[in-house]
């Protein structure tokens, strides 16, 4: 807590440490190295970086709606590309990052790891689609897909359209509203997430059960 100069007193809270991560993410908007941020900050968060590229990605859409599905673009093959790498650490190297990824990656846990592995057991793909276009932490599925060696090219499918839904969906809502439709993403984008990712798996389980 901070004293306001002036105030007679009045405190403010300093914002957290989250929040101070996700307000220079958002600065990367209005600096000439937007996209090129857009792209590390999607490659990272796929497998490390607790910020999603979200914001960054309406801020840049905002700045230039116009090149909004080129953002998109960029954001779904950083994103698919760092699913890759963290996969990669999975598979090859988890004996030595499995001890700095539990203890400094938020979401990354045992616990996390073994429902996960439950969900694999049976939905392989769509336990990576859900992943990549819900808010569930998508980096503990491309981790845990290399440690339990998921079919590799069922996760870059899965990777690909889930991550490309994701970042299209909101791009394209912006490139055909507009500002306007900002507040209404801030608010309701995870709901509509989770609603089109259970109505996507609802419809081919209607369709395999009833062929």
């Amino acid at each position: 807590m901070s004293e306001v100069p002036g105030g007679a007193g009045a405190v403010v809270a300093r914002p957290g440490p989250l929040r101070r991560l996700y307000d220079w993410v958002l600065h990367w908007a209005d600096t000439p190295y937007g996209v090129p941020a857009l792209f590390l900050l999607a490659l990272a968060e796929s497998s490390f970086f607790p910020i999603p590229p979200d914001p960054l990605l309406i801020a840049l859409c905002l700045g230039a709606a116009s090149r909004s599905l080129h953002f998109a673009v960029v954001a779904t093959a950083a994103s698919v590309l760092g699913g890759i790498i963290g996969y990669g650490i999975g598979w090859g190297a988890w004996s030595v990052a499995e001890p700095l990824f539990y203890a400094y990656v938020p979401g990354v846990s045992p616990e996390a790891f073994e429902r996960v592995r439950a969900l694999y057991d049976r939905w392989d793909f769509w336990a990576v689609f859900i992943a990549g276009l819900t808010p569930i932490p998508y980096k503990v599925f491309t981790l845990s897909a290399g440690v339990f060696a998921i079919n590799f090219p069922v996760f870059v499918l899965a990777s690909v359209l889930s991550r490309g839904l994701r970042f299209f969906l909101l791009a394209g809502l912006i490139y055909r509203f507009g500002a306007p439709i900002t507040a209404f993403i801030d608010r309701y984008f995870n709901w509509l997430a989770w609603a089109f990712g259970i109505l996507l798996v609802g419809g081919f389980a209607v369709i395999e059960f009833a062929l």
